[in-house]
């Protein structure tokens, strides 16, 4: 599970990005001021950072500064109420890898989160897709688009078509909701982390003999979803 340090002082915002961010299969943990987060990013090494400009004691800057003067490279979203261009481009010489003003549109950082821990961290091993995947009695062409079950056609719109490749590629390895909605919808606007969740009680309908008890299509607490054979 990939962890994510938020730094922010204002604790109902904090306790908002910590539901979220862990609704979408993250690791989080919250701290209120520069200092606790430092000493959270040297001790817990998360995998990304979220980290406010305006704390109490060290301010945000002075943190992201001592993070790169220690050589530490943890991707480091900054979350201020400060937007001017002079203090977007003071983040970025700091070594900040993006920038969000508050107030902000949450798909949109859940977007920037999933984007940066793509770019930064290990991929997702993802094996070449073959022409066809079978699991239970359903079959699936990906180059036709055509899905039966036990030798009947199944009616799939694109998005639970999509959707279901995108679990069938992973090999049975757990993909997170933040991941599923990055690879199949690229966060459109109007698409929040329940969207995922309807989609698979879709695909459970038509793809399961007791929807209601699965044995594929799995959830994963806390964390996402996984397809198994």
């Amino acid at each position: 599970m990939r962890r994510i340090l938020v730094v922010e002082d204002n604790a109902a915002l904090a306790e908002g990005l910590r539901l979220n961010l862990a609704h979408d299969g993250y690791d989080v943990r919250l701290e209120a001021t520069g200092e606790k987060g430092l000493g959270a990013a040297r001790s817990w090494e998360p995998d990304l950072m979220v980290l406010d400009l305006m704390l109490p004691g060290i301010e945000g800057i002075d943190v992201l500064r001592t993070l790169r003067d220690e050589g530490r490279d943890v991707p480091v979203l900054i979350l201020s109420a400060r937007g001017s261009e002079a203090d977007r481009l003071r983040g970025f010489r700091h070594g900040a890898d993006d920038y969000v003003v508050k107030p902000f549109s949450l798909p949109e950082l859940l977007a920037r989160v999933a984007a940066m821990l793509r770019r930064h961290g290990p991929p997702t091993p993802l094996q070449p897709a073959p022409g066809t995947w079978c699991f239970g009695e359903v079959r699936v062409d990906r180059a036709t688009h055509e899905v039966t079950r036990a030798g009947e056609p199944v009616a799939l719109r694109p998005k639970e078509f999509d959707l279901l490749v995108a679990l069938l590629r992973r090999e049975g390895r757990v993909a997170t909701r933040a991941e599923l909605l990055d690879e199949v919808w690229q966060y459109e606007a109007d698409v929040v982390s329940r969207t995922v969740d309807v989609h698979i009680l879709e695909l459970r309908r038509k793809l399961e003999d007791d929807p209601a008890n699965p044995v594929h299509l799995l959830t994963v607490r806390k964390t996402g979803y996984r397809l198994a054979s």
